[in-house]
């Protein structure tokens, strides 16, 4: 495995039939079915003869989810490591996102790899330092190495491989990060219907489903039959809430002849409720509960010594453990919902029961007591067609690296509503023609040339918002640019300063500096800094004060951070945005800041006064004010306060630049 710390990695040059593909997502040592089925993907691709690189992580989470991280001990690996394996991506570093994009400009697909909503700022940053978003060319010597010649350059498809659309256990702001995700890439890879439903739902442009593909784990398999003596089920895995195993411990208490091992990580609380339930009196002696992940190469003998896998899952998006068990011979106890229901038949290789039911749980644990049944489900459980899913799978994958752009507004031919109803011809001939239309729109997008020489001596890095004409002529400036259009005058004027103060103090011509925008998703800045080449990094802090929202990135990794027009910031709020930046800002990196100014006292403002103890403050941080707010502009600044207490309005606004010494 290659370690990106002494590797500086570049895509290779596929054959004629090949493409060039980038997986982007977690991979051994990191442990649990998403690493092992990255990794495995990763080799189905190569041996399908494309040119695959796997992009990973060599620090993948945030605090709150360090557990995700895991590591598997050396010699415990699932499935073999994949050769071309990149270990460049580190969340603390969100220059590595950027970095990592730019070198994958080359590729026909990058496909994200998703599990976790937090990881969605890295996975945007990246898609969009890569070009692979929509709208976005690549505009390098090897774009357009595998199109016709002559023809206009391409851009890598961006594909996100969805294992969870929204976890099965959801954060404040899943839905929204999600929204954000899904909405800009090509298409979405899912593994069930309901989570091609719930993608369409957060604003998806394409969704395709294919069930998911089990990667070979456990050795080969075991000839097993019945046995005499109780019946032994089998757990596996990350032990979480929505896998019902408490509601299964609650119906073994009936049921005196079922023993149980756990086997797997007890997640949260669900450790406090599973401890508490095998301290029952009536589970005595029956319940094996060993808390931890099962190495590899023990997977095989495991699975040998257990006659059920026991899968009561309150709820699921995918999971190959039915795949699993019937490799090795088991049939499954498990609830009726996708996907067992498409995996099991009840009464032939396994047994389903509805989510959370434990009175029906208790009837199938003694239906598995009687000899018959338990015979006629283990001579019901045939050996699953491992290489057919893979085969359908990896066809999806290929089709959706390839497949032309699509033009949301290109007008369709006259009775277009329908493709299916269209003859095959007339179908061939108007992908053919939205193909053209795409690639003649994508070659007109171009980055927009904004140099320091074209902005006016009027857009201060740090000045004074007092008086609704300055915003307007911040607006017009805007589009004589050619900056996309926006409603909102007043973050115009926020926008306008934060990008000039950056193309002038902290531009190096190639639009590499590394910034990250506060302000939230979608905001203004973020898509005028795109729009000129840089790519900023949006993480959203709404609905967080910033005094309990914290940047998770290393110390002196960052060149800009932006924070435009705050509600509610007071001093205090402002105070620990500069705390942050004092240590994630490169030496001579940009701080911009936004904040309503109004009279002493003003609710959801600051007063002049508390402006001057910012600065104080900063100073004493390290920061250097860009600009000047003697004279002239602290004047106009007391005379918004002013204007403020009159309107009985925070109306004022200050920008202030920022440098780190």
């Amino acid at each position: 495995m290659t370690d990106a710390r002494t590797h500086d990695f570049a895509l290779q040059t596929p054959g004629p039939a090949a493409l060039q593909i980038a997986v982007v997502g977690p991979t051994h040592p990191n442990m649990g079915s998403v690493a092992a089925h990255t990794t495995t993907l990763a080799h189905h691709l190569a041996d399908a003869g494309h040119e695959v690189t796997l992009v990973s992580w060599a620090h993948l989470y945030p605090s709150g989810h360090r557990r995700a991280e895991a590591a598997l001990p050396a010699g415990g690996w699932e499935v073999p490591p994949f050769p071309r394996t990149i270990r460049a991506l580190s969340w603390a570093r969100p220059d590595s996102w950027v970095r990592v994009g730019r070198r994958l400009r080359g590729a026909d697909a990058v496909v994200i790899v998703h599990a976790l909503p937090a990881v969605v700022p890295a996975h945007l940053a990246l898609l969009r330092a890569a070009g692979a978003l929509p709208g976005r060319p690549k505009s390098d010597a090897s774009a357009g190495q595998h199109g016709p010649v002559g023809a206009p350059p391409t851009r890598p498809q961006s594909i996100v491989l969805c294992h969870n659309v929204i976890p099965v256990e959801p954060r404040p702001r899943d839905a929204r990060l999600m929204a954000a995700l899904l909405a800009r890439a090509d298409s979405v890879l899912v593994h069930t219907i309901e989570q091609a439903a719930l993608a369409h739902d957060l604003g998806a442009r394409r969704v395709s489903v294919a069930d998911l593909p089990a990667p070979v784990r456990g050795g080969e398999p075991v000839s097993r039959g019945p046995r005499p003596g109780p019946v032994r089920l089998l757990a596996l895995g990350l032990i979480r809430e929505h896998q019902g195993i408490d509601v299964l411990l609650r119906a073994m208490r009936s049921v005196p002849d079922v023993t149980l091992t756990i086997a797997g990580e007890l997640s949260g609380a669900n450790r406090t409720t599973i401890g508490e339930l095998v301290s029952d009196p009536r589970l005595a002696g029956r319940v094996d509960l060993r808390d931890g992940s099962v190495p590899a190469d023990t997977l095989a003998a495991l699975l040998d010594q257990h006659d059920v896998l026991a899968l009561p899952y309150r709820s699921a998006s995918a999971t190959s453990n039915v795949v699993l068990a019937h490799a090795h011979g088991l049939p499954v106890l498990a609830t009726a919902i996708s996907p067992f229901t498409h995996q099991v038949i009840d009464g032939v290789n396994g047994l389903l029961v509805p989510p959370g039911d434990e009175p029906a749980l208790t009837d199938a644990l003694r239906r598995l007591l009687e000899p018959d049944v338990r015979h006629r489900l283990a001579e019901g459980v045939k050996t699953p067609d491992l290489s057919g899913p893979w085969a359908h799978y990896l066809g999806t994958l290929e089709a959706l690296s390839v497949d032309a752009f699509v033009v949301d507004d290109a007008p369709a031919p006259a009775g277009s509503s329908n493709d299916a109803m269209r003859p095959p011809a007339a179908r061939h001939a108007w992908a053919a023609q939205r193909h053209r239309i795409a690639n003649r729109a994508s070659a007109r997008r171009t980055i927009l040339a904004l140099d320091r020489d074209d902005l006016p001596d009027w857009v201060l890095a740090t000045d004074v918002l007092g008086e609704p004409s300055e915003a307007d002529d911040a607006k017009r400036l805007a589009r004589l640019f050619g900056l996309p259009r926006s409603l909102d005058r007043v973050a115009s004027w926020a926008a306008l300063g934060a990008l000039a103060a950056i193309v002038r103090v902290r531009d190096d011509g190639r639009r590499s500096a590394v910034i990250v925008d506060e302000t939230g998703t979608r905001s203004l800045f973020s898509r005028w800094a795109r729009a000129v080449g840089f790519a900023p990094v949006e993480i959203d802090f709404t609905g967080s004060r910033p005094s309990v929202a914290a940047l998770d990135v290393d110390t002196g990794s960052l060149d800009v951070i932006v924070r435009i027009h705050p509600r509610g910031c007071d001093a205090n709020d402002v105070d620990h945005v500069l705390e942050q930046a004092a240590w994630a800002l490169r030496s001579h990196g940009l701080l911009v800041i936004t904040v309503p100014i109004g009279p002493q006292g003003a609710d959801g403002a600051i007063s002049p006064a508390d402006v001057r103890g910012i600065l104080a403050r900063a100073d004493d941080l390290g920061f250097v004010l860009v600009g000047d707010l003697d004279g002239t502009v602290n004047a106009r600044m007391r005379n918004a306060a002013e204007r403020a207490r009159a309107d009985d309005a925070a109306y004022g606004l200050v920008r202030l630049t920022l440098r780190r010494r």
